[in-house]
């Protein structure tokens, strides 16, 4: 999928567009069982370049959804900016990982704050409330 993106900033460019890869909104993700998956930066990451920034986690054991499914290993966390709220990293040990990504990914892309997620409607129940 990295591959991709760059591909097409490639193609862009030659077209004479501007071509982009905003290297922060692409996704990690290891295929084993419990997935694992991860956007942004790491706290190590954030803590080496001085961010202050505030942590939120979810356990799956607490997720209506893995509960039922009895997947209950892992949990979402998702790290935002102290000052803005601007979602800087998101990172998912768990069942369909590699599916919940995805609106990380869209959170850093467009800029969006922690608010923003947890403002957002989820369908209940689901894995990806664990991102509210």
């Amino acid at each position: 999928h990295k591959a991709e993106e760059e591909g097409i900033a490639v193609t862009e460019t030659i077209a004479g567009f501007a071509g982009h890869v905003n290297y922060d909104a692409i996704p990690g993700v290891i295929y084993t069982y419990p997935e694992v998956a991860s956007v942004g930066k790491t706290e190590e990451e954030l803590i080496e370049a001085g961010i202050k920034y505030n942590k939120g986690t979810f356990p799956f054991s607490a997720n209506s959804r893995a509960r039922a499914n009895g997947s209950t290993e892992g949990l979402v966390k998702v790290l935002a900016d102290a000052e803005t709220d601007k979602i800087l990293g998101a990172h998912i040990i768990g069942p369909n990982a590699g599916e919940m990504i995805a609106e990380a990914v869209i959170a850093i892309e467009y800029g969006a704050s922690s608010e923003d997620l947890a403002r957002t409607c989820h369908a209940h129940p689901t894995l990806s409330e664990a991102f509210k």
